[in-house]
């Protein structure tokens, strides 16, 4: 398959983010990735994981964690190199060829786009358990009107309601934590220390639990790339990059690790409401704080509504790169007042298909949607690996000035990395409820790459 083997860029490259704004300022970028590590998933779906793994979870979510911080640096070493709104899709691309950008480009633009719709009928669901009465579509209606007028206007739009967003998401699980420490040292009034009484059952369903706990913790960190996306439109895209990517550790540590760790040793695994409830409510309600399920769902409320906001500019982007690198329809790469707004608009009708679809054929046409999507996020680390795997020599040879941050242990921890992909999609095989998701998944993954090749082919043939 013919590819390019030199590092210099194309026009294509070289213009990818030419015509779009930098209005993002260094505090956007610091609070995205802050509150990118913060989403639903963390607030209720870890719930199911705890049920499977018991306080074992807490080693699902470090060995996870792990790896989510490897594949976090090897990204920021190529975006910090090579800065671009098309993120990973374009490392991709340099790295391996057109085929693989246009494969792990469109994949994830489908996942992003999907994922609104989703976090659009979350959100709905909640607010219409306020309001009993009102119809959950108008709610998702609104919702999308709302983000994608936002992502239409200036970037920086898009950037406050972020700044906000992920601002509160961190104050409300900071407080949890000195809550859930305070409690654990028993200084909370009203509390006793609990010590390691609900640890002593570490694996209540052996290998079996941890391996579905390790499985639901994996998915629970996918947002994360989003950063790197918005970092091309910031001031300084590599100040950016370097910065987000170098507090990840500490990010994830606290707020996946240290939460598991607070609900576990407060609050028995086995509790119905850690799951009916979500860990977080079920802890506090266990401590006695008033009001405690209205005050998380307000905070869950505002991780679905960052989500459709990050998500709706994310795939917006990844389609704009893609076009620009003409690799896919020209018309979504018109741009106006530095925005790609016939990106955004299209990202968003898609994502609002999804809902109507989550309506019209709940019971075909939308599982198998959300089957196609679920091991998404790991195609893409795979493809993040690999690009770093080949470029980083490259790199070091021509351009050594771009390695502002650098993969630790090169090449072994990546080596390493991709080790641990591959036996979580071992495992998704395993598993009956993961298993259809991961045959899904490389299903389109091949039919994207197939694509991704005959285009290749058949613009080398016209140049030639």
């Amino acid at each position: 398959m013919p590819r390019s083997t030199t590092a210099v860029e194309t026009p294509a490259q070289r213009a990818d983010d030419a015509s779009l704004s930098h209005g993002l300022k260094q505090r956007h970028l610091s609070m995205i990735a802050l509150g990118g590590v913060i989403g639903a998933g963390l607030f209720v779906g870890s719930g199911a994981g705890i049920a499977a793994a018991g306080p074992s979870i807490i080693v699902a979510y470090s060995l996870s964690g792990i790896l989510v911080m490897l594949v976090m640096r090897m990204l920021g070493e190529l975006s910090a190199a090579y800065p671009s709104s098309g993120s990973f899709s374009t490392h991709a691309e340099r790295a391996l060829g057109p085929w693989a950008g246009f494969t792990v480009g469109w994949a994830y633009w489908v996942l992003l786009c999907t994922a609104v719709g989703l976090e659009g009928i979350g959100a709905a669901t909640i607010v219409t358990g306020w309001l009993p009465g009102t119809p959950q579509w108008m709610w998702v209606a609104l919702f999308m009107v709302l983000f994608c007028g936002t992502n239409l206007a200036a970037v920086k739009n898009f950037g406050e309601f972020e700044f906000w967003f992920a601002a509160l998401k961190v104050a409300a699980i900071v407080l949890f934590l000195v809550l859930g420490v305070l409690a654990i040292a028993g200084v909370l009034p009203g509390t006793d220390a609990p010590g390691t009484s609900h640890l002593s059952d570490f694996l209540p369903h052996g290998g079996h639990g941890l391996i579905v706990g390790l499985l639901a913790s994996v998915f629970a960190y996918g947002g994360l790339e989003t950063v790197t996306i918005a970092a091309a439109e910031s001031e300084d895209p590599v100040r950016g990059v370097a910065g987000a990517v170098r507090t990840a550790m500490w990010r994830i540590a606290l707020f996946y690790i240290g939460s598991m760790a607070v609900v576990v040793t407060l609050v028995p695994w086995d509790d119905p409401e850690v799951v009916d409830k979500g860990p977080y409510v079920a802890t506090l309600d266990h401590l006695g704080i008033p009001a405690a399920g209205q005050l998380m769902n307000v905070v869950v409320l505002v991780a679905l509504l960052s989500a459709m906001n990050a998500n709706i500019y994310g795939s917006s982007r990844i389609a704009y790169s893609l076009v620009r690198r003409g690799q896919g329809p020209k018309a979504l790469a018109r741009v106006a007042g530095g925005v790609p707004r016939a990106a955004v608009l299209t990202s968003s009708a898609f994502g609002f298909v999804c809902v109507l679809l989550s309506y019209w054929r709940p019971d075909d046409v939308f599982p198998w949607l959300l089957n196609m999507i679920g091991a998404v996020v790991l195609v893409v680390w795979i493809f993040i690996a690999l690009s770093q795997l080949m470029l980083r020599t490259r790199l070091e040879r021509e351009e050594p000035q771009k390695l502002v941050v650098r993969m630790w242990g090169f090449p072994w921890l990546t080596c390493l990395a991709m080790a641990g992909m591959v036996a979580i999609f071992w495992l998704m095989a395993l598993e009956p409820d993961t298993r259809v998701q991961l045959y899904s998944t490389g299903a389109m993954t091949l039919v994207l790459a197939a694509a991704g090749c005959l285009w290749q082919r058949t613009r080398a043939r016209t140049r030639t």
